[in-house]
């Protein structure tokens, strides 16, 4: 997936406590993409913040 051109390979996902996923954003690094997950995550919170690398040939 690009955008302006960009590779954006990384996601930050939001899961809750249902299990239900929700993408947050795409990210052209993985450390980018982790201080956005870590930024969001707060203490007490019920959902979790994961980070993932799509494949390209999936997309």
């Amino acid at each position: 997936m690009t955008e302006g051109g960009t590779v954006l390979p990384w996601l930050v996902i939001r899961q809750d406590e249902g299990g239900n996923q929700y993408r947050v954003g795409r990210y052209a690094t993985r450390a980018e993409a982790e201080r956005v997950a870590d930024r969001l995550d707060s203490p007490g919170q019920r959902q979790l913040y994961v980070v993932e690398k799509v494949d390209h040939a999936a997309t």
